[in-house]
């Protein structure tokens, strides 16, 4: 069976995406899932690892929360082959919590934030990303690019000299294999030569086991430790709205992002209560919480070409095999062999054409702007919401600023008329100085406003234009406002006169 997704191409209206069934059926694409999977279990482990003590737990709750996450979203969430697992952005956001009032209060308010997701899903949040710009849409994936690189950073920092040339080796393979031949995922390639090498010379290098201990037994059900009073639940409700909306805007952001790389369209909605059950799992099961990773999903998505849910399950399920049964072995890998796949994530994942001096040349400066808002922000507070949040604003304020011009008022005088025309669309940036542009003195005793080319989209226009009619009326002078479209007549009629306008 196969899945038929309508296609942004306008050459092709239709591209075809491999289901999970077909892909079982494929022995080639079967294993391109199944190495896209280890690639990424690798990738998560540091990551979870580092997460967890940002967010001050064991780093057991973050490999435990990444392994429930990324095989609970495989079923329930709406984006075939995108990675959720423990992430920085939610490990800043619950950290303050951890630290002053421990693991349980934490476990509560992932608990919490799932449901809000859930909540906010079933009130259509996810609809809400059609008014995110591009722009802002831009800025947020060169954010991510940027804190992928930094994230590496303390790796490169006081360490051996070893690690330099690892690193760039790693880099190399990465970026060579593919050109050799695609079979196997060059990151999977890259991983296993640079710690071969490591133990075969037995160099002295950072490795996994450095980072923290690994588990040694499977995760289990339990029940947080806190009184269900109202006191609890003041405490942890502020943590848990900014889980929810944290994850939820860089969870379908990566969706996004991923829909536009594949060419493909996902179910936001049900990606959005997705994570929410994703995160009620993990809170279940002891984890911090999550939501879609942009690195390893591009490391799946855009580096190993997975594009099914078989990758984001194997994901889970090598990760816990991996830090369970083979931990000894994955230990032992040099964090300079994961450090040149997360650099390559990182400039893939960089808009480069945005930056492109011929780009800015054509580009309005608004635009602009607003990446350069959404990145500086994002990367100032390493947090994507408020990021984005800004980016959104700054879009709008912009935008508002820019049709506030688009209005045009024009008058014409006879013996006993003055007849005004307005064009364009009236609100609150565009309606602010309406009322500046009538000569309220020098027009005769009959004025007339055609508004036949204009349309009236909020309260802040009606009360302008009862604004207006109330200064002729002061002067014993009459005025007729008409050609009013229907939508427009029926708002006009329902607000004027009673928001209290006038002089």
């Amino acid at each position: 069976m196969t899945a038929v997704i309508p296609s942004k191409d306008p050459a092709t209206r239709y591209r075809i995406e491999p289901t999970v069934l077909q892909a079982l059926k494929s022995p080639r694409l079967l294993t391109r899932e199944v190495l896209a999977g280890l690639v990424v279990a690798l990738a998560l482990i540091p990551e979870a690892i580092a997460f967890s003590i940002i967010a001050g737990v064991d780093p057991r709750v973050g490999l435990f929360s990444s392994f429930v996450m990324a095989v609970t979203i495989a079923f329930v969430g709406g984006r075939p082959a995108m990675i959720t697992a423990a992430t920085g952005a939610i490990a800043l956001v619950v950290a303050p919590l951890a630290r002053e009032y421990g693991v349980d209060y934490l476990i509560a308010a992932v608990l919490l934030g799932g449901l809000l997701q859930i909540v906010l899903a079933v009130l259509g949040v996810a609809k809400l990303m059609r008014f995110i710009p591009r722009s802002v849409m831009v800025g947020f994936v060169n954010a991510l690019a940027i804190l992928i690189f930094m994230s590496q950073v303390p790796q490169l920092v006081d360490v051996p000299w070893l690690v330099y040339p690892m690193v760039v080796v790693g880099l190399v393979i990465i970026v060579l294999l593919p050109r050799v031949t695609k079979v196997i995922p060059a990151p999977l390639v890259s991983i296993v030569l640079v710690t071969v090498a490591a133990v075969a010379f037995a160099w002295n290098v950072p490795t996994v086991g450095d980072q923290g201990e690994l588990p040694e037994s499977l995760p289990e059900l339990l029940i947080p430790n806190v009184p269900l009073t109202f006191d609890m639940l003041a405490i942890i409700a502020p943590f848990a709205l900014g889980i929810a909306l944290v994850g939820l805007i860089e969870s379908l952001l990566t969706a996004k992002l991923v829909d536009d790389i594949t060419d493909t369209h996902s179910h936001k909605t049900r990606e959005a209560w997705g994570q929410g059950v994703a995160n009620i799992m993990s809170g279940a099961f002891g984890g911090m919480g999550g939501c879609a990773m942009i690195g390893q999903t591009m490391i799946n998505v855009k580096v190993s070409g997975a594009r099914t849910r078989i990758s984001t399950f194997l994901a889970g399920v090598f990760l816990l095999i991996l830090v369970v049964a083979l931990g000894d072995i994955v230990a032992i890998i040099p964090m300079a062999a994961l450090v040149a796949v997360m650099i390559m994530v990182s400039v893939g994942t960089f808009d480069w054409h945005s930056i492109r001096p011929s780009t800015l040349k054509r580009m309005p400066w608004s635009e602009t702007s607003v990446m350069l808002v959404t990145v500086i922000v994002t990367v100032w507070t390493h947090n994507l919401a408020i990021g984005v949040a800004l980016g959104v604003v700054t879009a709008m304020v912009l935008f508002a600023r820019r049709v506030a011009h688009f209005t045009n008022v024009t008058r014409t005088v006879t013996e006993d008329t003055a007849h005004y025309a307005v064009e364009g669309e009236l609100f609150f940036a565009s309606s602010n100085d309406l009322t500046t542009q009538f000569e309220y003195t020098a027009d005769p005793d009959r004025v007339v406003i055609d508004m036949s080319r204009s349309h009236i989209w909020d309260a802040s226009t009606v009360a302008a234009l009862d604004a207006i009619s109330t200064k002729y009326e002061q002067r014993g002078k009459h005025v007729l406002i008409e050609g009013m479209n229907e939508a427009t007549q029926a708002l006009h009629l329902r607000l004027s006169g009673n928001l209290g306008g006038g002089e």
